[in-house]
């Protein structure tokens, strides 16, 4: 192979600007590619270079909600309501969610190239929807103070069923973490969580308002992280090994994590 050629100061400029337009996926490739048109010849490492030169980094994007103005606004009034809330409140908020694990769960992740500190940049990130697959549904609470319960889901989720798991799990998680007479239960507001039934049975429970389109700004998506991490690690070869090792892990997470 012969020597690469010097690269011109637009042709740096072009190949800075191709992740940059949010051509992320094969975006070394698209570089070499043009390159190629123009007769130059570089290597890889050449093309990689000159990215890391002007501070962009190959990550993989971060998923986060679609959101459409009305749940922005939402989202702003959620925060502008709480802000000031002191750290007696939030330690007594009971957090809840549900998530589904894959037995073998390795999400898609998609390759991009970005500046540091600007992870959570729309143009950074990757729109998600909920619920996107998996093996098993499990619903989880916790609050400060720990865990509370961790209950799988069979079959689809109803309203009558979604009563039946607050009856069996939501007082005893309460009693457990040693909430305070003022606790608060907050679950997303997925139609079965809003329904006339479910709202009827925790009709002497205060439930935190909760904008819709934001998993993320619930913390117990970081226990689910954890779960799925270690699923990873240990990789179950069934379901039921899958449940043993999710009920495990539960449990062990620190009220320090």
């Amino acid at each position: 192979m012969g020597k690469s050629k010097e690269i011109s100061q637009d042709l740096r400029k072009k190949i800075v600007d191709l992740p940059k337009s949010g051509s992320y996926l094969g975006a070394i490739s698209k570089c070499l590619k043009m390159l190629e048109e123009t007769g130059t010849k570089v290597s890889i490492s050449t093309v990689k270079q000159v990215l890391y030169r002007h501070n962009l980094i190959g990550r993989s994007g971060r998923k986060k909600p679609l959101l459409q103005n009305r749940h922005k606004k939402a989202r702003l009034r959620f925060a502008t309501a709480h802000g000031d809330k002191d750290r007696t409140f939030w330690r007594n908020v009971l957090w809840s969610d549900e998530t589904k694990i894959e037995l073998f769960g390795h999400n898609d992740h998609r390759y991009i190239w970005r500046k540091k500190g600007e992870a959570r940049k729309p143009k950074n990130t990757i729109p998600t929807v909920k619920h996107g697959g998996g093996s098993i549904m499990l619903w989880g609470c916790f609050a400060a103070g720990g865990t509370g319960a961790l209950h799988k889901i069979d079959g689809n989720m109803r309203q009558e069923n979604d009563v039946d798991k607050l009856k069996q799990h939501l007082k005893t998680s309460v009693r457990k973490l040693k909430l305070g007479r003022k606790w608060v239960f907050q679950m997303d507001n997925d139609p079965k969580h809003t329904s006339k039934v479910v709202a009827k049975w925790l009709n002497e429970v205060k439930v935190l308002e909760w904008p819709s389109q934001s998993p993320d700004l619930n913390p117990i998506e970081h226990l689910w992280a954890e779960l799925k991490k270690c699923e990873r690690a240990k990789r179950p070869t069934n379901l039921t090994q899958l449940h043993q090792l999710c009920r495990e892990e539960w449990a062990k997470i620190h009220p320090t994590y």
